[in-house]
């Protein structure tokens, strides 16, 4: 059987973007984000995967481990909701510092998605991409997926800018609550 989800970026999506987050102790959800993530998973039944850039890691500013530690403190702080992010896929790469056959795994490139496609069995018609950056729209565009970029972090210059370049999200959320709302909506027909 195939499974829907809900694509999601990280920084500026689920929690403040405070810039290369390093701090495990800083993290800090939005403070809608987990009883949505909860409806979404416990009553909707999406699986919840985050697809995110980390290129600090490439710039030698954060390490592979410090990613791992943020993605652990963002489920340690969802439990309280009774849900987890059910896999954290990241891109560690920059072409500045990289070369480019390794930067494919880079959104908008959908490397990342069709690695969680292939290990979730997820049905892309079914399944929705939420985040607040231009290059989250032209990830989901680029892998069939419906789009809402959250107003939330970078969202309201990424909407100029994807605005300018005449390349439209499906949905536009002032926050997380809003888009959940948006994708149950648009996914039960209500």
């Amino acid at each position: 059987m195939l499974n829907k989800a809900v694509f999601l970026d990280r920084d500026g999506t689920l929690n403040f973007d405070t810039g290369y987050i390093g701090d495990a102790d800083k993290v800090e959800l939005f403070p809608d984000v987990g009883k949505s993530l909860a409806e979404l998973k416990n009553i909707y039944h999406f699986k919840l995967i985050v697809i995110s850039n980390q290129s600090g890691i490439a710039r030698g500013l954060i390490t592979k481990e410090q990613v791992e530690q943020v993605n652990d403190a963002i489920n340690e702080k969802l439990k309280k909701f009774d849900v987890q992010i059910d896999a954290f896929f990241y891109c560690p790469y920059h072409p500045d510092f990289n070369n480019p056959e390794l930067c494919k795994c880079r959104k908008p490139e959908i490397g990342m998605i069709t690695e969680a496609v292939n290990k979730f069995n997820i049905d892309l018609s079914k399944s929705y991409f939420v985040g607040d950056s231009e290059v989250d729209i032209l990830a989901a565009k680029n892998a069939g997926l419906k789009s809402i970029l959250v107003k939330t972090g970078k969202g309201d210059l990424s909407f100029s800018i994807l605005q300018n370049d005449n390349n439209f999200p499906s949905f536009v959320a002032e926050n997380f609550t809003e888009a959940s709302k948006l994708i149950i909506n648009d996914s039960t027909g209500v």
